[in-house]
């Protein structure tokens, strides 16, 4: 029962947060939520092929890719969340490589921090969302009391 509302509320956390970013975001805003929203849809399909037994190297192919599709978008978009994002993706990228060089630790605590920095991935595009959408709403103002 805990695991199912765990998942209920990460359904709804992400399905929000790309709700607000392809509704207020601008160009960058959209593209992580979409990569993000791809890689949390594989992941769950990846984690039902392969269960929570072992190493998920399907996921940490997903995380890597997702991470590559980050460090681009901040290399790009030069907005400061797509730094964060890229760092916090990084730490699940190396909880992925720590757990595969053979470190004598536990697997649930690979899932705690992808977990972890999962919401924090989803804190910063609403905040990116967020100020995007004020920049773009104070421009529209200034222009409107500029004509």
């Amino acid at each position: 029962m805990v695991n199912m509302l765990y998942a209920v509320v990460g359904a709804v956390f992400m399905v929000g947060m790309a709700l607000f970013a392809f509704m207020k975001g601008g160009p960058a805003e959209r593209i992580g939520a979409g990569v993000y929203l791809f890689a949390w849809f594989a992941s769950m399909v990846m984690q039902e092929m392969q269960g929570f037994r072992g190493m998920p190297i399907g996921v940490f192919l997903i995380d890597v890719g997702v991470l590559i599709a980050f460090v681009a978008l901040a290399w790009r978009a030069r907005h400061p969340w797509t730094i964060w994002v890229s760092g916090l993706q990084l730490i699940a990228v190396m909880s992925h490589i720590m757990i595969l060089t053979g470190a004598r630790v536990p697997l649930a605590s690979l899932y705690t921090v992808t977990n972890f920095t999962g919401y924090l991935i989803i804190a910063c595009i609403i905040v990116g969302t967020f100020w995007t959408w004020q920049d773009r709403k104070a421009a529209a103002e200034h222009i409107g009391r500029n004509s």
